[in-house]
């Protein structure tokens, strides 16, 4: 049986995992929910995800949420030491990483993006789209510093930190897309 990863594309969250799965050489079912696709609210999605949030990932019996954990779980299956490595430090390093983009990263630019590329109305308060702004360059610049001296983002060879910062940073050309 083929995993299943419920979420639309357009989301960064989503492309993790697809990203991951293209690295893993995994195969894969996508289906869209979620933003004009069908409704996270649905109980039948609510039964797999209980936040109503994409992705969920399907695994025979194993469901799951949470992109980074999703990532965990796709690395650890795959017992693939590359992206996800075992030994405590190594994986530590990527385990930093991932929790700064979930925590630091990613509330920094939520506002300024919900502004300027979403244009919700919510978020039209020009002091808090600059702070949002401000913070996630001061952001930027922890991140450029790092690469400045190390290869990839959790030390010497590409990982999960990399996909997981790549994919809403295309600052400097050192990070992609997921296509």
């Amino acid at each position: 049986m083929a995993i299943r990863i419920l979420g639309r594309i357009s989301s960064i969250n989503v492309r993790k995992v697809l990203w991951a799965c293209d690295e893993l050489g995994l195969s894969f079912e996508r289906e869209d929910w979620g933003a004009g696709f069908r409704d996270v609210r649905d109980p039948e999605f609510l039964k797999l995800n209980p936040n109503g949030q994409v992705p969920v990932l399907i695994d025979g019996e194993v469901v799951l949420w949470e992109s980074h954990t999703i990532l965990r779980y796709l690395a650890n299956r795959c017992k693939n030491e590359l992206l996800y490595p075992s030994a405590p430090l190594a994986r530590a390093h990527v385990d930093q990483w991932l929790d700064w983009q979930a925590n630091d990263l990613n509330p920094a630019w939520i506002y300024a993006f919900n502004a300027l590329v979403r244009r919700s109305a919510d978020h039209d308060i020009p002091t808090a789209i600059s702070r949002s702004i401000t913070s996630w360059s001061r952001l930027m610049s922890v991140l450029d510093g790092h690469l400045s001296s190390n290869p990839y983002v959790a030390g010497d060879a590409f990982s999960l930190a990399d996909i997981a910062v790549g994919l809403p940073n295309r600052r400097s050309g050192r990070c992609i897309w997921y296509r």
